[in-house]
């Protein structure tokens, strides 16, 4: 099973309008002049200049659709365009690759009329062909592994796509969704150079040993070299179809460079160093860096609330490999217990130098569009509370050796995966083994690179993690992850089907599961934005008193970058590196 995470703003609400025949975005063909964003202080820029960015590991392949890897996410949301994007100010959708679109008035076609004069970076024509071949046999397709096949299932039908002439697309849905619009934001490929890969081979397309001619984009950028553990370089793509507000041919940068740094602390010494331009930091980095801008160094540090972003939580396998542990995992009671033991005031004060606040379950508290308050349920931190509740599920210390034991002579231990090479995890990590050890549970640390978290937890080869995922503004997009047998859903990975299409295993739900199962079924078709606000606050209700996974902190944005640029918009969180790197210009 596949899921492909996406790597640009997205909107804060969305809207099927079925009543009429609707045609959205201007009739102008390519160049598309991008926006002004006065609001958001972006100025005309000159021609010219390097930008360098860290990376926090070398990208594992150059296809986007063949491995999941945030890595490879961020080299190639500059080399690739979608069919839509969102403004930077209001995140409403507006045209890209696609010059306009209209749809039906049942909600089930959209047909998008291309923007004509497009261009690959190889000079070849962008056409519908491209369109066409990037949904079927990459995104829909259920062998590659960083497609997107479920998110195109509709009631256990396929929505299909269809090219109606060079210019033209059309997607139809076998029922109206509610978010459809917001899946267009997948990268289009070039059909002339993989049209050749089919099904399992497209995870095989574009290893990273390609000659860099044969990575052929839209993009503002296009790829000039890549040094295995060094070095990513991009160059200005002559090809790109965008102009800033004044018509100059856009990106204004002549190279875009990502070194590859994995440790955080060196990422920073490295920006210090003039090395890089610009990093994303956490509150730990916080305080030492903004005392130095304060002191006249020759950088910003920006802080906002993050509607985007990774929070941390903490996952139990309920399908351990360890019988005893898989059955106290799988036990609510259980999870609610151990949520009384993490002090969650001492993390978001130590770790993130109370640059962090209380999370939501699922939601981001400043997404106002679904957002219900549930901030009682995570509880406080009551670690005798917490030893109770663990003395009535019959969890006691047996054999006087400190530690509960699960049967006579089984201690109830367990490890805890979590990322080392983190600037959170880490302190994190030895927090919770500390609070709970207090109530008598052993907690053994296994660290792995943060890269290897989600392959991790994929595998099923852990028992207990700490571990993220981005929020995003309707719960629609995070479906793989929060819908039991999603195919991120991985602390209860049985509950997955067989095969990608097929119903998950339904029996095997708990019973809450089997309510938030039947919500985010119901949220996929259901337009009226009021009934969708009232089936996801179910969902938050049921996941704050069930805890599939338990939420830590909602930490805060904190970008930090060189005077020398301009036009810096910080809107993603703590993905690492993301600018709208076509409005950076060298001062």
């Amino acid at each position: 099973m596949t899921y492909r995470s996406t790597f640009s703003s997205t909107l804060l609400t969305s809207t099927v309008l079925l009543s009429a025949l609707i045609l959205v975005g201007s009739a102008a063909a390519a160049p598309k002049k991008m926006a002004a964003y006065p609001k958001l202080g972006v100025t005309t820029g000159k021609a010219g200049g390097n930008y360098t960015l860290a990376l926090g590991d070398s990208p594992q392949s150059l296809m986007y659709y063949g491995v999941i890897d945030n890595n490879l996410g961020l080299i190639a949301q500059q080399l690739f365009d979608g069919l839509v994007e969102f403004n930077l100010d209001t995140y409403k959708l507006e045209p890209a690759l696609a010059e306009s679109w209209t749809i039906s008035p049942d909600g089930k076609a959209y047909t998008f009329k291309l923007r004509q004069g497009v261009k690959w970076s190889d000079g070849e024509a962008f056409n519908a062909d491209d369109v066409v071949f990037t949904y079927q046999q990459l995104i829909m397709n259920p062998e590659a592994r960083a497609g997107d096949a479920a998110s195109f299932m509709l009631g256990g039908k396929q929505i299909t796509v269809e090219k109606v002439d060079a210019g033209t697309v059309r997607f139809n849905l076998p029922q109206p969704s509610p978010t459809f619009l917001l899946q267009l934001r997948n990268f289009i490929m070039p059909q002339h150079k993989l049209g050749k890969y089919k099904g399992a081979d497209v995870n095989n397309a574009w290893p990273t040993t390609t000659p860099p001619a044969d990575i052929v984009g839209t993009g503002p950028f296009k790829l000039q070299g890549y040094t295995p553990g060094q070095k990513v370089s991009l160059v200005r793509n002559p090809n790109y179809w965008k102009v800033d507000s004044a018509g100059n041919k856009l990106p204004y940068l002549a190279s875009l460079d990502f070194l590859i740094i994995r440790d955080p602390q060196a990422q920073v010494a490295s920006f210090l160093a003039s090395n890089i331009d610009q990093i994303n930091i956490s509150g730990a980095q916080f305080p030492d860096l903004k005392q130095k801008e304060v002191a006249g160094a020759a950088f910003k540090v920006i802080r906002s609330q993050a509607l985007f972003g990774s929070p941390p939580f903490l996952a139990y396998n309920f399908d351990a490999a360890d019988p005893a542990l898989a059955k106290i995992f799988s036990d609510t009671r259980f999870r609610r217990a151990m949520q009384t033991a993490i002090n969650r005031p001492r993390i978001i004060d130590t770790v993130y130098n109370s640059l962090a606040t209380l999370p939501g379950h699922g939601v981001a508290p400043v997404n106002t569009a679904f957002y219900i308050k549930t901030t009682a349920q995570l509880g406080k931190f009551d670690l005798a509370a917490a030893g109770k509740a663990l003395d009535a599920l019959g969890l006691k210390d047996t054999d006087g050796d400190g530690v509960r034991n699960i049967s006579k002579g089984k201690n109830l231990e367990f490890d805890l995966t979590y990322g080392t090479d983190s600037s959170v995890y880490p302190p994190m990590a030895t927090i919770l083994q500390s609070d709970f050890k207090q109530i008598g549970v052993k907690v053994n640390l296994k660290g792995v690179l943060s890269s290897k978290l989600l392959s991790t937890g994929l595998s099923g080869d852990w028992q207990v993690i700490l571990a993220a995922f981005g929020d995003q503004p309707d719960p629609e997009l995070r479906k793989p992850i929060w819908q039991p047998g999603g195919a991120l859903y991985y602390w209860h990975r049985s509950l997955q089907p067989a095969k990608d299409g097929e119903t998950p295993n339904l029996a095997k739900m708990q019973p809450w599961e089997k309510q938030i199962y039947d919500i985010f079924d119901k949220g996929s078709v259901t337009t009226d934005k009021t009934q969708r606000k009232a089936l996801y606050a179910r969902w938050q209700n049921l996941f704050a008193q069930n805890l599939p996974v338990t939420p830590i902190a909602k930490p805060d944005n904190i970008g930090v970058i060189s005077n020398k640029y301009g036009n810096y918009i910080y809107n993603l969180g703590v993905i690492p590196g993301y600018n709208p790197v076509p409005l950076v210009y060298q001062k």
